[in-house]
């Protein structure tokens, strides 16, 4: 009799590839927040686990971070973001900071960061 033909209507796939292109942009605005943290959690673990440089006041290993990550061609985004405290011969490195990134119009995303390390002075 009458055949009944198969598959999704052009506006369904036009929803779906609007849903997904959607998705691709906001993963292309939050990634780069991400690329700069996985470069900072390096330097810092790397700083955490050079004995010469935990020898160094605390000043002077903090200058060296920020030395290592204008290299890389990372900032922080405040001062307050790193802290080091050294307590009773541990130095403890606390790396908590948020980044604010525009999607679209009026709406924001806000990106959260908060690691903590701990390293013996030799």
């Amino acid at each position: 009799m009458f055949k009944r033909e198969k598959g999704t209507s052009f506006f369904n796939m036009l929803i779906v590839l609007m849903m997904v292109g959607s998705l691709f942009a906001i993963a292309f605005k939050i990634y780069p927040p991400y690329l700069d943290h996985v470069t900072i959690k390096a330097v810092v673990e790397g700083v955490a686990n050079d004995y010469d440089e935990l020898r160094k006041p605390v000043a002077a290993i903090k200058g060296n971070i920020y030395t290592r990550l204008n290299i890389n061609q990372v900032t922080l985004p405040d001062q307050n973001a790193l802290s080091i405290v050294n307590n009773k011969g541990v130095l403890l490195f606390d790396l908590q900071y948020e980044v604010r990134l525009p999607m679209f119009f009026n709406v924001d995303a806000v990106v959260k960061f908060s690691e903590s390390y701990e390293a013996v002075i030799p």
